[in-house]
């Protein structure tokens, strides 16, 4: 499938997702290290997989927002999932990546592409985040992009409570 990116990085490539990504969800959601920090089992089952996109789709059909699937340039490689989601009143951004592209800068590089379109294109005011208490790679990347500890906060497909984060665009 040919893929048309409506934001890029020097590396990466935004798409949206569409219903014939089944097996590319399937792949990301699909993987136990990529789940282990998502849920309370650590892992998606099929159904959950397909839940997961279906929410994306949703998202991205009411708000014009997802986590959308991210590939590199020239190859077209899928690496993951980056982008924005409601979380009540707010918008959390949040990455997901495939094994084979951690520890590659690939999660900060798109979540700042995202950060700077949630602020200049879309005209947010600030953007929530959060991260498994085990993540910190996560915690590390999100100090990186700029965001503030705000407190824990419970994330109910744990049941763990999740250090919770904010960012504000600048005046």
């Amino acid at each position: 499938m040919e893929r048309t990116y409506f934001l890029t990085t020097a590396r990466a490539g935004f798409s949206r997702w569409s219903p014939d990504d089944r097996p590319l969800a399937h792949l990301l959601w699909g993987d136990p290290q990529v789940t282990r920090y998502l849920c309370k089992s650590g892992r998606f089952t099929p159904e959950e997989v397909d839940a997961r996109l279906e929410l994306e789709l949703k998202n991205g059909q009411a708000l014009g927002l997802q986590y959308w699937p991210l590939f590199t340039l020239g190859e077209g490689e899928f690496i993951g999932c980056c982008g924005l989601r409601p979380e009540g009143e707010a918008l959390n951004l949040g990455f997901q990546l495939r094994p084979a592209f951690w520890g590659q800068g690939y999660g900060p590089e798109c979540a700042q592409a995202v950060i700077k379109y949630a602020f200049d294109t879309l005209g947010i005011k600030g953007l929530i985040a959060g991260h498994h208490p085990d993540n910190s790679r996560s915690q590390r990347a999100l100090a990186k992009l700029g965001f503030r500890p705000t407190g824990p906060e419970l994330y109910p497909p744990t049941g763990l409570m999740y250090p919770g984060y904010i960012l504000l665009a600048e005046k």
